[in-house]
């Protein structure tokens, strides 16, 4: 299947800086992207579907990497379904596990987490809730886990490891069990901040320097974060990436962005959302928060979308996040709002605005064309002018 998207207004690229793409046109081919910026005349003719963007904004797919995964489509901490398909909704068509602590019943022992992440992992990888990507499957670090069972889920697949919630007696001991995990392959990640929910463990900015994980979880506290001293010291002294999330403190978001910027540690910087939690379900939480520190600090708006899309992918070295050949063939197009102030999609989200989602393709089939269930309307005729294709929505 070939889908060229033509007429576009902007490409963003996905790379911080470097973050816009010359041309008006994108290809793409079964599920990759072959050319951006231009197409040619054959290109076009030789296409299944053709979608005439109309002049809005082309950006890679959204990458929530703190996503709260169950399993299937169904958040027990907010008793709602289908919400990943409406998060895809929110451009979002990729979602990353922040570990399945919210399972009912969720055991502690080690059988029972390395258990839990085989089993999410293999579930994920038969399902992709309209269309959406999801990495399932973080091993919950527990004491007693040993180098063995390290090496057992990472020979069953799974490759994410999460510390915050085990039974530990004092945050340094995350410390023996993040070294391992990460000798061991898995790549870490830890709750950062003050407790959350019961099962998490407050860690300060110190406990964090010293467990030294390969991604800092909700850095700007998930609610409660970390003093800011260390924001500074995080990102001038260490290579620990920097998630800040929606379902956070939005003053801390904007200094940790701040600090990234000031040490050229822009690349470590992430936008994610941390839900669904007691904060709720945030379908437009990556677009809120990327409007909301672009309008209130002093920061591109395409900068902003590289943290959601572009940084996230080379952090977790994934194959999407980037509008370039030979990535991903995953494709959001957005717009400035209908009854906005703004004539265009970065304009409107640098004003604080919500932007309008379009279109969604993943894995290069158009999702849905036209408008988003969650967004007010774009402003401008996004379209399928072409479509040899049959039932090739919401797959």
């Amino acid at each position: 299947m070939k889908t060229a998207i033509l007429n576009i207004g902007q490409i963003i690229s996905g790379n911080w800086r470097y973050p816009i793409t010359p041309g008006n046109s994108i290809l793409l081919e079964e599920e990759q992207i072959c050319k951006v910026g231009e197409v040619t005349g054959s290109d076009i003719d030789n296409s299944d579907v053709i979608i005439d963007a109309a002049g809005s904004v082309a950006v890679p797919g959204l990458i929530d990497s703190h996503v709260h995964i169950t399993f299937g489509d169904y958040t027990p901490r907010q008793n709602t379904v289908g919400y990943l398909h409406s998060y895809l909704h929110g451009g979002v068509t990729t979602s990353i596990s922040a570990s399945e602590v919210h399972v009912p019943g969720r055991p502690t022992d080690p059988d029972g987490v390395k258990a839990l992440a085989v089993a999410a992992k293999k579930c994920f990888e038969n399902f992709r809730p309209s269309g959406m990507r999801v990495h399932a499957g973080s091993l919950i670090l527990e004491p007693g886990l040993t180098s063995q069972d390290y090496q057992d889920v990472v020979s069953k697949g799974v490759w994410l490891a999460k510390a915050g919630f085990g039974a530990v007696g004092d945050a340094s001991e995350y410390i023996q069990l993040v070294t391992e995990a990460r000798n061991a392959g898995l790549f870490t990640t830890l709750h950062t901040g003050g407790a959350s929910i019961p099962g998490s463990f407050p860690i300060t900015g110190e406990d964090l320097i010293k467990i030294n994980p390969q991604v800092s979880f909700h850095i700007n506290g998930g609610p409660v974060s970390m003093e800011d001293k260390y924001f500074e010291v995080i990102a001038r002294d260490t290579e620990i990436a920097m998630q800040v999330c929606t379902a956070g403190n939005l003053r801390t978001a904007i200094l940790c962005a701040e600090m990234a910027k000031k040490h050229d540690a822009f690349e470590r910087f992430l936008i994610a959302t941390d839900t669904p939690t007691g904060s709720g379900i945030m379908p437009l939480g990556l677009i809120y928060t990327i409007s909301q520190i672009s309008s209130l600090a002093d920061f591109d708006v395409a900068e902003l979308i590289a943290a959601a899309t572009g940084n996230v992918a080379k952090c977790y070295g994934l194959s999407s996040g980037f509008l370039k050949a030979g990535y991903d063939a995953d494709v959001v197009l957005i717009d400035a709002p209908l009854g906005g102030t703004k004539s265009d999609a970065l304009s409107a989200l640098k004003n604080g605005d919500p932007c309008a989602v379009g279109a969604v393709i993943t894995a290069g089939v158009p999702r849905f064309v036209g408008r988003s269930r969650n967004t007010p309307p774009p402003v401008r005729k996004i379209e399928v002018i072409k479509s040899n294709i049959i039932d090739m929505y919401e797959g």
